[in-house]
């Protein structure tokens, strides 16, 4: 059976959904309109080869890995990650947290698409993208599917570990893994910093509100 309270306060997670609207609203308001072009620009250009800007500065292997890592923030690993979590949560006949899932999975993707038409912010046009993308900017969909996701799933694992080290493990693992794929569309030059502060905050605000309506449902259960 789900308990969120066993894995996330309903303090901590009211906390987590107001600041994340917070600073999405801030960020709504100042980054597409170009109030950090300056300064993103800069530091986007400051992550590549002088020379040749096709080229990040680094050691030969960081395209590989970043290339990698963004590849867990994709739909094609969420949604096969997504399936095969449903399907082990219904052979367990675990229907609360599969409604957890299917509402942030379902919820974010709709509300992330709707953000990026509504602003429209194009995306780094001034060097080489060095992977695939095609949609608008603002919000990054990476950085907020990684975190309603893979944040949802950190709570499922710390929701059934009984030692609190091994929650903390557990949700810090899953932050670690957020952070990563947001900062890897830096560095791909698909995004501009803002894009993947403002996908953390979506997806760390409706993963935070699924968590919420879990919770009331179950102590009304």
């Amino acid at each position: 059976m789900l308990h969120p309270e066993a894995a996330l306060s309903p303090r901590f997670a009211w906390f987590m959904l107001a600041a994340s609207l917070a600073v999405f609203l801030f960020l709504s308001v100042t980054a597409p309109s170009g109030a950090f072009e300056a300064a993103e620009r800069s530091f986007l250009l400051a992550l590549r080869n002088g020379d040749d800007p096709a080229l990040l500065n680094g050691p030969g292997w960081l395209l590989y890995f970043v290339q990698n890592i963004t590849a867990l923030g994709g739909w094609p690993v969420l949604t096969v990650f997504s399936l095969l979590l449903a399907g082990a949560l219904i052979i367990h006949k675990q229907w609360s947290f599969l409604f957890v899932l299917l509402a942030v999975v379902i919820g974010e993707t709709v509300i992330t698409g709707m953000l990026k038409d509504f602003f429209g912010r194009v995306r780094p046009d001034f060097l080489p993208h060095l992977t695939a993308a095609s949609s608008e900017s603002f919000p990054s969909g990476h950085s907020a599917s990684a975190a309603a996701i893979y944040l949802t799933f950190g709570l499922a694992i710390a929701n059934v570990l009984k030692q609190r080290a091994a929650r903390r493990y557990a949700l810090g693992a899953s932050l670690v893994l957020v952070f990563l794929i947001g900062a890897s569309r830096v560095f791909l030059g698909v995004h501009y910093p803002t894009d993947v502060i403002a996908g953390w905050c979506v997806g760390a605000a409706w993963a935070s509100a699924v968590w919420l309506a879990a919770w009331r449902l179950n102590n009304n259960a």
